[in-house]
């Protein structure tokens, strides 16, 4: 690997597919800014990838809805404008025509594949809709298109997965499915709106290459949304960087990585967390060199046949459930965590990371094994006898909107916890008051709401909820996925920052192995819930032992363009 890739020719720059001009999209009048959308001029060619980046609220998801004319109207609605597709203006299009137009000349890949495909039909059925609405085909020949463009796709056994549920299929063959979907009438224009963000890197690798083949052999134009310079390296060829609605930097892949104007591209790049791992802490000498957490032997299987329930056995398959394999998520782990140090738990979806968190926190109860948490034994430990240690182990959640309770003030979220462990109220609120300080928030925080706040600063009300027990070890589950670059950058350092001040141990889940080189100098490489590879993140970053960690590593996008020296020395795309 040498770090640097050569920037492609942008074949398709001087043939446009489509052309935004001074497209300006109006907000309802009780929005914090007129204009979602603000004089917005960009084009994407026939055979180009045009990445639209920006932090939430920055008008990318509006943009591309309004080229598809589905903005939820008259709440928003274009304002003025054009939108040209090889030269028709669909800002002006009837209704009728937008409907010959999506789908058959313009797609659009959604986010989440779960919430954008219809549970209740077979996958293949909800292809079919599509050439049965554009298409005069018979019923054969439509199956047929069907079947070939899950093969196109990459999809294993198309003419099984036709017939197959959304529910039956994994995160990344349903994100194929949507491709194939948007596919199927070799459109002229894809529009992918974040359609890798919720799946792992290894995953992420595959359906990025998978689009840029299909790109290439249908000579499709693409505009993909995204808020990762990752991606942004990997499959650009133009880049285009909005905030607040408006367009503040335009131009090659190899420009705004390597020479960004903006100050704005210049913060975002700058906060994306660099592969090279960070150096490890001198151990601070009051410390314990024993282990904090000890775990020999941890199991968890689940599917497992009901016991005393032979009717619901019998039952099972006449409603269709048939019995279910038994997976064993947590396969005879055996983990020591230091006190004060910071672990990374990396692995795809499945490998077991969150099922091994939830039974070291007892959200879940281990089959086998011990896991001892300072000296006590947790494992088969009841509901009762687990309440007086709960204060040493808190984790953070993956989610900052569910993990919250929306009718309860976020004082009194915070405040819980240590008024459960035996602390007046009025002392408790006073330290939710100061842990919402020392988390970057306001005192007067703790009268409002978790729906007033945005996704970083729910996540930082996580933290502060989770600090307010004074924990020994604190497990953070995919804290930063679902925030922007920036934001998540701040969250990162701030659980950095409180892990020295408190003397706190980590136990970080993530499958972005960004993260566990910016915050942990450890990390264990987690498979089909047993542990594959563990050691200090530099040496196994420089020399991965494992098949398995080798490739995960070579599926981080962007990889090549990634820093390996300072972030204050980039490298220069040639």
């Amino acid at each position: 690997m040498t770090g640097s890739f050569i920037e492609a020719p942008v074949a398709g720059a001087t043939d446009p597919v489509l052309e935004i001009r001074d497209l300006s999209v109006a907000l309802p009048p009780w929005a914090d800014r007129p204009l979602a959308v603000k004089s917005l001029s960009l084009t994407v060619g026939r055979g180009e990838t045009l990445c639209v980046v920006g932090e939430s609220g920055s008008g990318k998801s509006v943009m591309a809805r309004s080229i598809l004319r589905i903005l939820p109207e008259p709440q928003l609605r274009i304002a003025s404008g054009q939108i040209l597709l090889d030269g028709e203006d669909l800002a002006q299009a009837e209704a009728r025509r937008m409907r010959q137009i999506r789908g058959g000349q313009i797609a659009m890949v959604f986010q989440e594949p779960m919430v954008s495909l219809n549970p209740l039909m077979t996958v293949g059925r909800q292809i079919d809709e599509i050439l049965e609405v554009h298409t005069d085909w018979r019923k054969a020949e439509r199956r047929r298109r069907v079947i070939a463009t899950f093969d196109d796709v990459r999809l294993p056994d198309p003419k099984s997965i036709v017939d197959a549920y959304p529910h039956e299929l994994s995160g990344g063959q349903r994100q194929r499915v949507m491709i194939a979907m948007s596919l199927v009438l070799e459109p002229k224009l894809i529009v992918a709106d974040e359609p890798t963000t919720a799946l792992d890197v290894t995953t992420e690798a595959q359906v990025l290459t998978l689009l840029k083949d299909l790109q290439t052999k249908h000579g499709t134009a693409l505009m993909f949304i995204t808020h990762n310079f990752g991606v942004v390296a990997e499959i650009a060829d133009r880049v285009a960087v909005m905030r607040f609605g408006e367009l503040v930097e335009y131009g090659t892949v190899g420009e705004v990585l390597n020479r960004p104007q903006h100050p704005y591209t210049k913060a975002l790049i700058d906060a994306v967390p660099s592969l090279v791992p960070r150096k490890r802490p001198v151990p601070a000498a009051d410390l314990p060199a024993e282990p904090i957490l000890t775990v020999r032997g941890l199991e968890k299987t689940f599917g497992r046949p009901s016991v005393g329930l032979p009717w619901l056995t019998r039952l099972l398959p006449l409603m269709g459930q048939g019995r279910r394999a038994a997976v064993k998520a947590v396969n005879k782990v055996d983990l020591d965590i230091r006190r004060g140090s910071a672990v990374a738990l990396v692995g795809e979806s499945g490998s077991g990371k969150s099922t091994l968190a939830r039974c070291l926190i007892g959200l879940e109860q281990a089959d086998a094994g011990s896991a001892l948490v300072g000296g006590n034994e947790i494992v088969g430990m009841s509901r009762s006898a687990w309440r007086p240690l709960r204060s040493r182990v808190q984790m953070v959640f993956q989610d900052p909107f569910a993990s919250l309770n929306p009718r309860t003030r976020v004082g009194d979220i915070i405040a819980r916890g240590a008024i459960l462990q035996g602390q007046s109220p009025d002392a408790a609120m006073a330290q939710a008051q100061q842990l919402l300080e020392l988390v970057g928030l306001e005192a007067k925080a703790a009268d409002r709401y978790p729906h007033e706040f945005s996704g970083g600063q729910r996540q930082r009300i996580g933290i502060a909820r989770a600090l307010a027990v004074k924990p020994d070890i604190l497990i953070a589950d995919e804290p930063v996925s679902a925030l922007d670059v920036s934001v998540q950058k701040q969250v990162l350092d701030l659980l950095d920052d409180l892990r020295r001040q408190f003397g706190l141990t980590m136990l970080f889940i993530t499958h972005d192995l960004r993260v566990a080189a910016h915050v942990c100098e450890e990390i264990v490489v987690l498979k089909s819930g047993a542990i594959v590879e563990r050691g200090m993140t530099a040496d196994i970053f420089a020399n991965p032992q494992h098949e398995y960690t080798r490739t995960l590593l070579s599926s981080v996008p962007g990889r090549n363009w990634q820093l390996t020296g300072r972030r204050d020395q980039p490298q220069t795309i040639t």
